[in-house]
């Protein structure tokens, strides 16, 4: 792909006016932001789950337990919101107030909610005595993934379009693509987009089985990656129309200007040699951007620190970039690899990007893979940034890629 296959001058995309966002770096936007900036990860000892794996891995936790969210959540005792809705509901209720809105009854309005663990801490939890204690019995209904979506709808007063989507790790950018096709298409006038996913034994015992956890911090794109770290957050964007914008004064933070999604059609876990799926993503998300490969100034990559995945994307970068690689780092040594959310995770951390001008380092990288020679962002980086590319790729080949602009 060459700079002279479109046209240099990017569509103004949709407008990001809110953001909110619960990981293991911090419980707000604003000590997201402050961990990016100091370097400061979060990935360390599971805690919050007994597991046998648990002093044998790393994890990003977020800090809070679920009785510590129904509080600050004000929620009553006797609930049925599993973790995945308690972290979503956090997130969300953020986003909204940082866009600064006050009712959603008045407007076309949509949430996209994405997950892929659902409520399946609470079932694995009381799985073995629902017939013996009927109180546990309430949790059963709270396990579909749909359920922690029409939660948090219902309590922002969602009501014309709720959906969830359910594509492996890129979930929540496909949760973002939907929402900025439905605003482009005139369809909606405001709709809030991200994801959320908690840990759970399932998933801790189920990427064990694949053997692709690293029982130390992991390390991005180095040639001696030993595995991810799995970690649990929530995330989301408020994306609005140029006419609400315009109507409400609003800020807006940064804009959608491109997405893509392909299919690897390769393996059920395992991304290919040419990483074709991740190319055909990012070709498409430059194209409906139509900006040139030439124009992105950092790239925010899927980067799970697994031997596959990182050489897999590594040879798609270069294909799309050639010789020519802008700065690109993983965040996930920062949060771990939250699964359906990460990549609201890092649209926020790529938004962020934009607004402090600055690459965010790819912690932990030694040495480079010998396949492609490609070194990441190993230090916090000053730079003008215009346009930054995000990947999330997922089990099943579901590949994905965002294009996030300023403003």
């Amino acid at each position: 792909m060459t700079s002279t296959s479109r046209n240099k001058t990017n569509s103004k995309g949709v407008a990001i006016t809110g953001m909110g966002i619960i990981s293991a770096i911090g419980n707000n936007l604003e000590a997201n932001r402050k961990a990016l900036l100091s370097s400061t990860p979060g990935v360390g000892d599971l805690k919050n789950i007994n597991s046998k794996q648990g002093g044998q891995i790393k994890v990003g936790e977020v800090g809070f337990t679920n009785e510590e969210l129904i509080s600050i959540l004000q929620l009553p005792k006797d609930n049925n919101f599993t973790r995945t809705a308690l972290l979503g509901l956090v997130a969300a209720k953020e986003a909204a107030a940082n866009a600064d809105i006050s009712n959603n009854d008045e407007l076309r309005t949509g949430f996209i909610s994405a997950t892929s663990v659902g409520g399946m801490d609470m079932t694995e939890r009381y799985f073995k005595v629902f017939e013996t204690q009927p109180e546990t019995q309430k949790f059963i209904t709270s396990h579909y993934v749909g359920d922690s979506t029409q939660k948090i709808a219902d309590v922002l007063n969602i009501t014309g379009f709720v959906t969830t989507i359910s594509t492996a790790c890129s979930s929540a950018a496909n949760a973002i693509m939907l929402g900025a096709r439905l605003i482009t298409a005139g369809k909606l006038d405001r709709v809030i987009v991200g994801g959320t996913d908690a840990l759970s034994k399932f998933t801790i015992n189920g990427f064990k089985t694949l053997m692709i956890l690293s029982t130390e911090a992991c390390a991005p794109f180095d040639a001696d990656r030993k595995g991810l770290n799995l970690g649990e957050a929530a995330a989301y964007l408020v994306l609005e129309s140029d006419d609400l914008v315009e109507k409400d004064n609003k800020k807006v933070l940064a804009r959608v200007t491109g997405y893509g999604n392909a299919n690897d059609a390769f393996h059920q876990t395992a991304s290919s040699e040419t990483g074709e799926g991740a190319f055909l993503a990012m070709q498409k998300a430059l194209d409906i951007s139509r900006l040139a490969p030439s124009q992105i100034d950092y790239v925010n990559a899927h980067g799970t620190a697994t031997p596959n995945n990182d050489l897999s994307e590594s040879i798609a970068i270069q294909r799309i970039f050639g010789e020519t690689v802008p700065d690109f780092s993983s965040t996930k040594a920062f949060t771990g690899h939250t699964l359906a959310a990460a990549g609201v995770i890092e649209a926020v951390f790529s938004v962020v990007a934009i607004q402090e001008q600055t690459v965010f380092p790819n912690l932990n990288f030694k040495t480079k893979i010998p396949e492609t020679g490609l070194v990441p962002a190993t230090s916090l980086k000053r730079k003008k940034i215009e346009h930054v590319l995000s990947n999330s790729f997922g089990f099943g080949g579901n590949c994905s890629t965002l294009i996030f602009s300023k403003a």
